[in-house]
């Protein structure tokens, strides 16, 4: 629920940037990334070892014929690898892709001492430009998780990047999301003059940031051939420790499987 003042704020802020400004910021995203992962390396991010407890599909544990196979997984916005070497230290047999539109945190992940090139291939990707089957085989892979990775993305080029993963996915594939919710903590603390369109941000640094209604995150999945499995808001706290503060944050969270 949003205080009379926090309302107020968002109503207010109506003015976006410059055309010139939008089309800046997109053609130098890559940049803005990979200078991000230059300023921070691996330390800005935790391992997510959350991902198994908040989706079950990640412990790789499957019933019948199918066990005998090992799955494999795509992880779509790697990073540095926060999310992928929880599951290789924690012993789940994936085969594993990982993309990243930054080279730089490529070169992280490879470097990385857990990472072995006979259980994880991680490459360079603008999902959103690049054909991820020019890569990955077409129809196999079993699980893909795109965790804050959507919101990065201009909304208008969101529907291409859904559509080019689901080609590498096999019929009944799993597809997990998780992403910024519409009135999180951190789309509230935008300042006039971050605003790029309805919902999407600037950040200090030049990264961007969306922030997902469950509509709009249902009909971007559903039109792209894809069945809801779940789609709803997470509530969480984040605690600050030095500052003693205790911040509402609002994720949005699914599964989507490819019809």
């Amino acid at each position: 629920q949003l205080t009379q003042e926090e309302s107020l704020r968002l109503n207010n802020d109506k003015t976006l940037v410059t055309s010139f400004k939008r089309h800046k910021l997109e053609q130098e995203a890559k940049k803005n990334w990979d200078l991000f992962y230059k300023r921070n390396t691996t330390k800005f991010f935790k391992d997510r070892h959350w991902t198994t407890r908040e989706f079950q599909e990640l412990t790789s544990k499957v019933e019948g014929e199918a066990s005998l196979k090992k799955r494999c997984l795509l992880e779509v916005g790697c990073g540095v690898g926060n999310a992928i070497f929880p599951l290789i230290e924690e012993g789940h047999q994936w085969h594993i892709y990982a993309c990243d539109f930054s080279p730089r945190a490529i070169e992280f992940v490879k470097s990385n001492s857990l990472y072995d090139e006979q259980k994880c291939h991680a490459f360079v990707c603008d999902i959103t430009s690049d054909d991820l089957t020019q890569t990955i085989p077409a129809n196999t892979v079993d699980v893909v998780t795109l965790i804050f990775v959507l919101s990065a993305i201009t909304p208008s080029k969101m529907s291409a990047a859904i559509a080019n993963i689901r080609k590498i996915m096999v019929p009944g594939g799993i597809l997990l999301f998780r992403d910024y919710g519409i009135y999180d903590h951190a789309m509230l603390r935008f300042s006039p003059g971050h605003k790029i369109d309805e919902n999407f941000y600037v950040r200090q640094d030049g990264t961007r940031a969306y922030f997902f209604s469950e509509e709009v995150a249902r009909k971007i999945f559903i039109d792209q051939g894809f069945e809801v499995t779940t789609c709803e808001y997470v509530h969480r706290q984040t605690v600050n420790k030095k500052e003693n503060l205790a911040v509402p944050r609002i994720f949005l969270q699914g599964k989507f499987k490819k019809s």
